[in-house]
């Protein structure tokens, strides 16, 4: 990979929507904010800057330093695993997870640790891919072999690249009620026509950087990566990917009255 992976994440920081996501939140003057998987803390600056206190967690000491580096006003950062108990003594009024959640396969059993100290009432914002690498056109055998990898990964435990599209039910089920959900455009993931030579770039090194790739896919492995690096380039290129942002609130209620109210506004809706 070119370049440190602390530089990898902030050349994404232009790419996303960021703004639309941040627009679905409650004003956040006054409020602390937990972020899950704050990596090299872009976010935990933007969520600063709109008025919270953030605390920011990630497993990787890299990002953490590089986080800390920025000397965010009010925010520390925190080396914890996200699968494991967090431990959060300090009561939040928000929970923030922006392409954490998909490490986390059975995010229904680590949803309790993320949101133990969210007040009633407080929110929970979590941003997730859904088919990642839900690209068109492809080779049948390219598909197939992305997809295999796709329900091995999540078999494993490793990943789980349909998260965007269970985030809603996840969050329902734990006793949420879903304030809103948006596909949020992304210059890397969900464009259409030819990707742009940085986004190719891009593309080229987290597929690099994804070392159990060439061990699943063997001697075909350099095929299907031109031929999916190919589509990406195509004047007809065009993504079944998409970035799912779901805002729920924790009611003040028991989690029973959580879900009907929920199925209440989904009927209306």
């Amino acid at each position: 990979m070119t370049g440190s992976w602390v530089e990898h994440i902030r050349r994404q920081w232009t790419w996303r929507s960021w703004p639309r996501a941040f627009a679905l939140l409650p004003d956040l003057h006054g409020s602390t904010v937990l972020d899950l998987g704050c990596a090299a803390g872009d976010q935990a600056a933007a969520l600063q800057a709109r008025g919270a206190r953030v605390i920011g967690i990630d497993a990787s000491r890299e990002m953490l330093e590089a986080a800390r580096a920025r000397g965010i006003p009010g925010a520390v950062f925190e080396e914890r695993d996200l699968r494991g108990p967090l431990g959060i003594e300090t009561p939040v009024d928000g929970v923030w997870a922006s392409f954490s959640a998909a490490y986390c396969t059975d995010l229904q059993a680590v949803l309790p640790s993320w949101t133990a100290a969210l007040v009633p009432g407080g929110f929970v914002a979590l941003t997730e891919i859904d088919d990642l690498f839900g690209h068109e056109p492809v080779r049948p055998r390219t598909r197939e072999l992305f997809e295999a990898y796709a329900r091995d990964a999540f078999a494993a435990g490793r990943y789980d690249f349909h998260m965007g599209g269970r985030l809603r039910r996840h969050l329902e089920s734990a006793g949420f009620v879903v304030e809103a959900e948006e596909s949020l455009p992304d210059l890397e993931f969900t464009f259409v026509g030819p990707a742009r030579e940085d986004v190719l770039a891009a593309w080229r090194e987290r597929l690099d950087s994804m070392r159990l790739l060439p061990a699943f896919f063997g001697e075909e492995y350099g095929a299907v990566r031109d031929d999916f690096l190919a589509c990406l380039a195509r004047p007809d290129h065009r993504a079944r990917a998409r970035v799912v942002c779901v805002v729920a609130t924790r009611p003040s209620e028991g989690p029973a009255s959580a879900r009907r109210r929920s199925r209440s506004r989904s009927a209306r809706a």
